[in-house]
C-alpha cells in the first residue's frame, strides 16, 4: 500500500456547483441560516436595551456567529470526517445528525452560565474598570480566532478551535494592554501556554496509541476471518454464492485440469480487484509482496474448487462466531464509553449530577442492554453475506459513536463561540464587567445553527482530509477511530490532561492508518504545522482587529 489514500473521490464530494443535487439543500440551510441571523439580531437589540451602541452589537453578533460558523466548517466537519470517509454517512446525513445531536448539545448541556475568561490564559484584571476595552478584546478575540479557521477550513486543515479563541484573547489582550499601558506581555500566564504545547504532542499520540491497539485487535480476531472467507469463495471469490455451491459438487469432478488453472490464474487476478470492493469493509488483508494477503491468494490459486469450499466452510463460522460473541462486548465497551462522556462531560451542565456509585449501576446498565441487543443483531446477520454482514454492523456502531460525538461536541466547544459572546453581550447590555455571564437559550439555538450552516457550507475540505486523505476509512477503522478518542477526552478529562479533542481524533485516525500501513505522513507535515502556528497567528490577527476597534470606536 502507498502511503496516500486510494479511496474514490466521490466517497467525501467537495463542495457541488449550484447547479447540482444539493441545490434545495443549499437553499434550505441558507434560508435557514439567514432567518437566524435576522431574528436572532432583533432578539439580541430586545435582550441588551435601547442605551447600546448598534454599530458595537452589529459587529459583536457578526463575529459572533461567524466563529460558530467557522467551528462547524472545521471543528465539526472534523468529528463526522471519519464517518462521512467510511460512507457509514451521506453529507447530507451528516448534516442531519449535526442538526439534531450538535444543537440538542449546545442547547441541553452547553452550560447555562459561562466565566468570563478573567483569570484563564490571560489575566484581564487590568481591564476590569474598563468594560469598552474588555469588549473590544472579545470581539477581536472572536474575529481573529474565526478568520484564522476559515483559512484552515478552506486549505482543508483540521485544527483546534480552542487554541484558535485562545490566542485571539491572548493577542488582543496583550495588544489592548501595551497601546493603554495598562499590561503586556507579563499577562499571559506562560504556564498555560506551555500546556498547550505539550498537547500538541500529547493529544495525537495517545489518540494513536489507543486506536493502534483498539483496531489492531477488531483487524485479527474480527476482521481477518471474514477477510480469509470471502478470498476463499468458490465462484471468482463472491460469497454471496454459497448457496449455490451446495448442489455443484458433481460438476467440480468432471472439470479438466485446464479450466482449473483458468479458474486459479482467475483468481489470483482477482484478489486486487476485493481489495478494493468485498474488503474494503475489513480492510483485513495486505496483498503487498510478502503480506498475509499475497501468501493467501498464491496458496489459493493453487486449489481445487473442493478444497477452496471446505476451507471455505471453516473460516465462514469462524467469520460468523467472532461476530456473534466478540462483537457484543466491544459494542457493550463502547457504549458505556459513550455514556459516560455524554454524563460526566455534557449533561453535568444542566444539573444531571449522578454519584460514583450511581454513575457505575448506569454504566452497567447501558452495558448489559447493548450486549444483549447486539448480540441479537449479529445472530439475525447470520442470513447475510459475510461482506455485507461486517458492513452492516460496524456502520450502525458507528452510527452512535458519531452521535454521541456530535452531542458532546455541541455541549463543550461550542463554548469557544459562546463564552465569549455572552461574556461581550452581558458587558454590552449592564456596561459592567461580571465575573459570570449568564448564557441565554437564543443564543444557544442560533450559534448551534450556525454551527451546523458552516458544516454543509464549508467543511467538506477537512473532512476529505480526515476522512479519505490521512488514510483509506471504513466503517469499523471510523469505528475505531471514534471510540479510541472518545476513550481518550473522557480519560484526559478525568486526569486533568492538557488534551484536543481535534488532534485525538487525527492520531487515532494515523492509528489507524498505521495498522493497514496506509497512514499519509505527507499530509501530516502541514496539518502539524497549522497546529503548532494556530495560537500565534489567532493572536496575530486578533492583535490587529483590536487596533482597528479600538480606532473606529
Amino acid at each position: 500500500m502507498t502511503g496516500t489514500s486510494t479511496r474514490p473521490d466521490r466517497d467525501v464530494p467537495v463542495r457541488p456547483g449550484l447547479l447540482s443535487t444539493d441545490l434545495p439543500w443549499h437553499l434550505t440551510v441558507g434560508v435557514i441560516t439567514a432567518a437566524m441571523v435576522v431574528s436572532f439580531t432583533i432578539w439580541s437589540f430586545g435582550h441588551t436595551g435601547s442605551g447600546v451602541n448598534p454599530w458595537m452589537l452589529l459587529l459583536a453578533i457578526a463575529f459572533g456567529l461567524f466563529m460558530a460558523f467557522n467551528i462547524g466548517g472545521n471543528d465539526v466537519a472534523n468529528s463526522f470526517g471519519t464517518s462521512v470517509g467510511a460512507g457509514t454517512l451521506t453529507m447530507r446525513q451528516a448534516l442531519a445528525v449535526a442538526a439534531i445531536f450538535e444543537v440538542s448539545g449546545a442547547i441541553l448541556a452547553g452550560g447555562q452560565v459561562t466565566e468570563t475568561v478573567r483569570s484563564g490564559i490571560v489575566d484581564l484584571e487590568s481591564v476590569s474598570s474598563d468594560p469598552a476595552a474588555f469588549a473590544y478584546i472579545m470581539m477581536s478575540a472572536l474575529l481573529g480566532a474565526a478568520l484564522w479557521l476559515l483559512l484552515a477550513t478552506r486549505m482543508g486543515w483540521p485544527v483546534s478551535t480552542t487554541h484558535a479563541i485562545i490566542g485571539g484573547i491572548v493577542g488582543a489582550a496583550v495588544t489592548s494592554g501595551i497601546v493603554t499601558g495598562t499590561g503586556g506581555f507579563s499577562m499571559v500566564q506562560w504556564d498555560q501556554i506551555g500546556q498547550i504545547a505539550i498537547s500538541w504532542v500529547l493529544s495525537p499520540l495517545l489518540g494513536g496509541i489507543c486506536a493502534f491497539l483498539l483496531f489492531g485487535a477488531i483487524k485479527r480476531h474480527i476482521l481477518a476471518p471474514a477477510s480469509r472467507a470471502i478470498a476463499l469463495g468458490s465462484r471468482g471469490y463472491d460469497d454471496a454464492e454459497d448457496e449455490d455451491d451446495e448442489d455443484d459438487d458433481a460438476q467440480d469432478e468432471i472439470e479438466g485440469s485446464e479450466h482449473t488453472a483458468h479458474r486459479s490464474h482467475d483468481a489470483t487476478e482477482r484478489v486486487t480487484e476485493l481489495q478494493q470492493t468485498a474488503f474494503a469493509e475489513s480492510d483485513a488483508l495486505d496483498i503487498t509482496p510478502g503480506g498475509p494477503g499475497a501468501e493467501l491468494a498464491a496458496h489459493v490459486a493453487a486449489m481445487t474448487k473442493k478444497e477452496r469450499k471446505a476451507a471455505r466452510k471453516v473460516e465462514r463460522r469462524a467469520a460468523y462466531r467472532a461476530m456473534e460473541k466478540l462483537v457484543p462486548p466491544l459494542a457493550a465497551g463502547a457504549a458505556m464509553v459513550i455514556t459516560a462522556m455524554l454524563v460526566f462531560k455534557g449533561l453535568k451542565n444542566v444539573g444531571f449530577h449522578v454519584s460514583l456509585g450511581g454513575g457505575v449501576l448506569l454504566l452497567g446498565m447501558v452495558g448489559v442492554a447493548v450486549w444483549m441487543a447486539v448480540t441479537v443483531f449479529a445472530r439475525a446477520l447470520k442470513k447475510q453475506t459475510i461482506s455485507r454482514a461486517t458492513f452492516i454492523m460496524f456502520s450502525w456502531m458507528q452510527v452512535f459513536t458519531a452521535s454521541a460525538f456530535a452531542f458532546s461536541h455541541g455541549a463543550n466547544d461550542i463554548a469557544n463561540a459562546v463564552g465569549p459572546f455572552a461574556a461581550l453581550l452581558d458587558v454590552l447590555s449592564t456596561g459592567e464587567i461580571s465575573s459570570e455571564a449568564a448564557v441565554p437559550t437564543a443564543v444557544m439555538v442560533a450559534f448551534g445553527i450556525a454551527l451546523v450552516s458552516g458544516l454543509w457550507f464549508i467543511g467538506r475540505r477537512v473532512i476529505r482530509t480526515v476522512g479519505t486523505n490521512l488514510t483509506a476509512m471504513h466503517p469499523s477503522s471510523g469505528f475505531a477511530a471514534e471510540l479510541a478518542a472518545a476513550a481518550v477526552v473522557l480519560l484526559a478529562s478525568v486526569m486533568g490532561l492538557p488534551v484536543s479533542s481535534t488532534h485525538i481524533l487525527i492520531g487515532a485516525v494515523l492509528g489507524v492508518g498505521m495498522v493497514n500501513r496506509s497512514a499519509n505522513w505527507r499530509l501530516m507535515r502541514p496539518i502539524g504545522l497549522a497546529w503548532i502556528i494556530t495560537l500565534p497567528a489567532a493572536a496575530g490577527i486578533g492583535a490587529v482587529v483590536v487596533l482597528i476597534l479600538r480606532a473606529l470606536f
